[in-house]
């Protein structure tokens, strides 16, 4: 089977748990190795998405994200893979002879302004200003400190220059690879609570939302959104609407020491695990922390 793996290094990735997570799918699911149908609300970099694509059998996916550029750069890799790859080859060679200094200001003049100056019309998307936007993001996302996608207010990318010696803009493979997976996959952009669900099909969902703050300072806030305490209530109520109708699903968050997510889900299968964290702006908010995997099957 074509096997891929994210092109986006993303917060909250989860190809460390991807063991765990399926050590945990649903028992029809590990039988057969079939989906009828999958569905990712918050799909982020698509870890499990592309691990499920790669391994099972899936007879159509839903994805959804709230980000637009990141929901683009799922589209034109479906769409347009060998004219992603042209431009960030072109990209990947004149940035890699390039010194130190050299480096730092091709990453802000050449990526970063010219990313967050690029207009595309989301809804059409296009070989041309759309490959582009995407191709900037991928270069900035391998370039960046610490591969973190962050925005401002105003949601323009403000990471700064990331000094790596000699990063992987492209990869030419994975991202043939992941075009050829997409091809069956429906992908929205919007609220998760928009999403179609049919209710005649075998559905598997995983959330994977934003997640709670470890503490007050902690660094969950990726983009202009905020997705705060009410909005994981929200999400919660919207979930016990999909598990009166009978539908899969699995959800990963934080596990914060108020007990807000065992209160939020009594009465379903919660389990605790261990992760890694390396995207934080904070070196002390990386390292080995619990996570939550709760699920209603």
């Amino acid at each position: 089977m074509i096997q891929a793996k994210p092109f986006l290094k993303w917060a909250g990735g989860k190809r460390q748990l991807l063991n765990k997570i399926e050590s945990i799918l649903p028992c029809d699911v590990l039988k057969t190795k079939e989906i009828d149908l999958y569905i990712e609300p918050f799909v982020g970099g698509g870890a499990l998405l592309f691990h499920l694509l790669s391994n099972y059998s899936v007879s159509k996916s839903i994805i959804n994200d709230i980000n637009p550029d990141l929901i683009l750069s799922y589209k034109v890799i479906k769409l347009f893979p060998h004219e992603l790859i042209k431009k960030l080859k072109r990209i990947e060679d004149d940035y890699l002879p390039l010194a130190y200094e050299q480096r730092k200001e091709y990453f802000y003049n050449n990526l970063r302004e010219a990313y967050n100056k690029l207009d595309v019309d989301y809804k059409a998307v296009d070989s041309k200003t759309s490959v582009e936007k995407v191709a900037l993001m991928i270069a900035l996302n391998k370039t960046c400190f610490n591969g973190l996608y962050r925005e401002n207010s105003k949601g323009e990318f403000n990471v700064p220059f990331g000094k790596y010696a000699n990063p992987k803009i492209l990869d030419e493979d994975n991202l043939l690879n992941a075009s050829k997976l997409l091809q069956g996959t429906e992908i929205l952009c919007g609220n998760y609570s928009s999403i179609s669900i049919p209710q005649d099909s075998k559905v598997f969902i995983y959330f994977d939302p934003p997640y709670r703050p470890l503490t007050d300072s902690g660094f969950t806030k990726y983009t202009k959104e905020d997705f705060n305490d009410e909005d994981q209530k929200q999400l919660a109520k919207y979930i016990q609407r999909i598990h009166k109708e009978k539908h899969h699903f699995l959800l990963s968050n934080s596990d914060t020491e108020d007990n807000f997510f065992d209160n939020l889900y009594k009465g379903f299968d919660i389990q605790r695990v261990l992760a890694k964290r390396y995207i934080n702006s904070n070196a002390n908010g990386r390292g080995e922390i619990n996570e939550l995997l709760i699920k209603n099957y």
